[in-house]
């Protein structure tokens, strides 16, 4: 069904939706390595004890706790990617949604096209040119939001990527260190056989080193350069919040809605019949073209 619904997205969102469902397999891989690196710090544990040497018993012990916390680290990664990539959904929905006012404007040029070839006469091409200006009036306040929300939304999705990737590396490099530290409690000197070697006595060490990791993970804070946003002033409507304060909406393709703000329709109504006004339609209208509202205008 994954593939068959990748199918089925429009051509406009077919590549971030392919990104998407990478996405989603690499959380799935975060996760299983977060799984895998608990159950390993478990199974060293087991295999310290079963040695009979109480320091490599203790410190593998140990090393088995930190080791866990990588893994815990893994899982909280995947867990941000999640977040992340349901920015990207946001960016992927509204693609859905404008590409129906693409193939809308296109469909109807392509009709005109073909009546100026077939029946240049035809009184259709000037109700078909008048649906045009209002096709391509929405499709120019629908390019302008997909626009605004693809910016947004790409320096917010990765601006949670980067931090995360940040915590997990900063953390795991906390870890790691503390790791190091019980390392060097292991007296590794060689020995003779028959020699005894002399009681692990650095247990309280190693414990404060626990103890230490734990108050590291509590006390790490982000120190992040901030990324600011202008799209502060972003309404509603995805537009300028002084633009189109009333709405008209227009359903998007995945059950989501994008707005449209009802002045462009304005705009694009008064200067048609103006034109009418300024020009009468003769027979032979069919061989020029009709002038459509200025950009500015639709806004």
């Amino acid at each position: 069904m994954a593939s068959l619904r990748g199918i089925q997205q429009p051509e406009l969102s077919k590549k971030l939706f392919k990104i998407i469902k990478s996405e989603n397999h690499a959380i799935g891989a975060y996760e299983s390595a977060s799984r895998e690196r608990i159950s390993i710090a478990s199974q060293l544990s087991d295999w310290g004890e079963a040695t009979g040497d109480d320091s490599v018993s203790d410190i593998s012990d140990k090393l088995g706790v930190l080791l866990a916390e990588l893994g815990e680290q893994e899982d909280s990664f995947a867990q941000n990617l999640e977040e992340y990539r349901g920015v990207l959904k946001q960016i992927r929905n509204t693609e859905s949604s404008v590409q129906p006012s693409r193939d809308h404007k296109a469909k109807i040029s392509d009709e005109i096209q073909k009546l100026k070839y077939k029946e240049p006469q035809s009184t259709k091409i000037v109700t078909l040119e008048q649906e045009l200006v209002r096709a391509e009036a929405q499709n120019l306040v629908a390019e302008a939001q997909l626009t605004n929300i693809t910016r947004q939304k790409l320096k917010e999705a990765y601006d949670i990527h980067f931090a995360a990737t940040i915590e997990r590396a900063e953390k795991q490099i906390l870890l790691a260190r503390h790791g190091r530290r019980l390392l060097n409690l292991l007296d590794d000197t060689p020995v003779v056989p028959g020699d005894v070697r002399p009681a692990f006595d650095n247990t309280h060490q190693a414990r404060q080193i626990l103890n230490d990791a734990e108050e590291d993970l509590k006390d790490w804070s982000p120190n992040l350069e901030p990324i600011p946003s202008a799209a502060e002033g972003m309404g509603s409507n995805l537009m300028p919040s002084e633009v189109g304060q009333a709405q008209s909406v227009m359903s998007g393709g995945d059950g989501e809605r994008d707005v449209v703000s009802p002045r462009s329709e304005r705009s694009v109504q008064e200067s048609f019949t103006e034109g009418q006004r300024g020009q009468q339609l003769e027979a032979g209208r069919g061989q020029g073209d009709m002038v459509h509202p200025q950009e500015g205008q639709a806004f």
